[in-house]
């Protein structure tokens, strides 16, 4: 039996099979939103490490903020916080930031498609759960 899809994009990122472990994999995208990026930049700072493909590597703040009038402060201290923090860190680490008003800001799964980010043949992470259904993109 051929290879599927699937296989085909799994074996070209392959970079090393661990032994009794996972497969270590080539990321062709990395999307990050406001919920889950700021562990993984203070663990890279802690570490005095860069994003290693920052142009790679796309943030749009979506989880926070509200659906109308976006040109207002965000009322929830704790949710501004969180978007102030990624654009702190989109600057810091020299990654696309999509901001809110933005014409590409969009929720994080959407605007990848939307922006011609997502491209058959590619891998993709992003700490939303959503994300597997670039799948249907072929990538």
């Amino acid at each position: 039996m051929g290879k599927t899809l699937f296989d085909k994009i799994w074996d070209a990122h392959t970079v090393t099979d661990i032994t009794g472990g996972p497969t270590q994999l080539y990321i062709d995208r990395h999307y990050c939103h406001e919920v889950t990026s700021p562990q993984a930049f203070d663990g890279l700072r802690s570490r005095g490490l860069k994003v290693r493909r920052p142009d790679r590597t796309f943030s749009t703040p979506d989880h926070n903020i509200p659906t109308l009038n976006q040109d207002r402060p965000i009322a929830d201290p704790v949710s501004a916080r969180q978007v102030d923090t990624l654009l702190k860190n989109a600057r810091e680490f020299g990654i696309t930031l999509f901001p809110l008003g933005d014409e590409h800001n969009g929720i994080i799964h959407v605007m990848g498609p939307e922006n011609g980010l997502t491209l058959p043949g590619s891998t993709i992470v992003c700490g939303d759960s959503h994300t597997s259904t670039h799948g249907a993109f072929g990538a």
